[in-house]
């Protein structure tokens, strides 16, 4: 089974990661589908890719089951290990490169309930920093705050540097969602704790930022709940909640467009779906689906996907209920595509009992 994808930067290579305890690279430009590397060095099944910025080089982190996070570099074409990290005593369930602003640094949630930080300091060397007891039970999921300052787009002078402060959600096994903040000694401390859910949260997705006034979060739990979490004061640190719905299964991902204007949630009970529609390429959506994560950022198309599955992976898709979810200018969330269990239908509008359950 394939748990992640993920695209690189510029959309022409796709990562994925499977129980086989593969990690696969294939180059899907002009819709191909060509296999250009088979990265074998995990010994459990692999949860979850990330890729660097490029301004790094061609660099994927992947984290798995074995405890151990690898990250990988092509150098002449040819992709080797360059560092494993083998920090934590339990899985690794999630791995995020903080904005590029900050340099090369990682973040990993482990189910050992502890986040750690790589950062890269030149020759090879990589400085780890570690949040013991994050999260009771487990770590889930850690999603980087934007580099750009919320609000200076307006308020920030012309030709001022803006004043960057790290900051990373995390969603974890004790129903929470936390915000870290690095501190001026570089040490990492707990700003807030968001609780709304219920049930363990699967993951946590902080929106993209323009230099709006407003900085949101997406949070998504075993519950069946997706909540919307913004905060308009950066000063008072306040967040509220607002549920975005209420579905009749698990929720395990939720991902942001660039512009963070439209949201994609994936969850429910792994119906496998051979075919999905074009209907979504075309318009440039997104597809996210999956038996634990799956999440396909704008422009691969579904179709390229299940074929690259099928041929490739050697592993089953599985299309769970999947749906795109827009902001209206009143401050209300629509659903603007549905992808049905087990159909692979879309429809352009929420329906009616979606609006009542809103």
């Amino acid at each position: 089974m394939i748990h992640d994808a993920q695209m690189d930067y510029y959309g022409t290579r796709l990562a994925t990661c499977s129980s086989d305890r593969s990690v696969k690279i294939f180059d899907v430009r002009n819709g191909g589908q060509i296999l250009i590397a088979d990265l074998r060095g995990h010994e459990g099944p692999v949860w979850q890719v990330a890729w660097a910025h490029p301004m790094y080089g061609n660099i994927l982190a992947s984290c798995s089951y074995d405890r151990k996070v690898i990250i990988w570099k092509e150098e002449n074409g040819t992709w080797e290990k360059t560092h494993e990290h083998t920090g934590h005593d339990s899985s690794v369930n999630s791995v995020c490169w903080a904005p590029h602003d900050y340099g090369l640094i990682l973040a990993c949630g482990s189910s050992d309930g502890a986040i750690s930080l790589l950062t890269y300091t030149g020759e090879g060397q990589w400085d780890v920093k570690k949040i013991n007891n994050a999260h009771t039970i487990g770590c889930n999921a850690v999603s980087w705050a934007p580099a750009v300052v919320p609000g200076s787009l307006i308020d920030q002078p012309s030709g001022q540097k803006p004043n960057y402060i790290k900051k990373f959600a995390s969603g974890g096994c004790d129903n929470l969602i936390k915000l870290w903040k690095e501190e001026e000694d570089g040490q990492w401390k707990e700003e807030q704790k968001l609780e709304a859910h219920s049930d363990w949260v699967r993951d946590v997705a902080w929106a993209p930022s323009i230099g709006l006034p407003t900085s949101t979060i997406a949070s998504c739990s075993q519950d069946g709940r997706v909540f919307i979490w913004t905060c308009d004061d950066a000063s008072s640190n306040t967040w509220s909640p607002k549920l975005l719905h209420k579905f009749n299964d698990v929720v395990w991902h939720v991902s942001w467009s660039i512009t963070a204007n439209i949201l994609a949630v994936s969850g429910g009970d792994n119906k496998p779906v051979h075919a999905p529609t074009d209907d979504m390429a075309e318009q440039g959506h997104w597809l996210c689906s999956g038996g634990n994560q799956l999440c396909l950022p704008a422009f691969l198309s579904a179709i390229q996907l299940v074929g690259l599955v099928d041929s490739r992976c050697s592993c089953r898709l599985f299309l769970q209920q999947v749906t795109l979810w827009k902001e209206s200018v009143d401050g209300q969330w629509v659903c603007i595509s549905d992808v049905n269990k087990g159909q692979g239908s879309v429809s352009a509008s929420v329906t009616e009992g979606q609006q009542n359950e809103q």
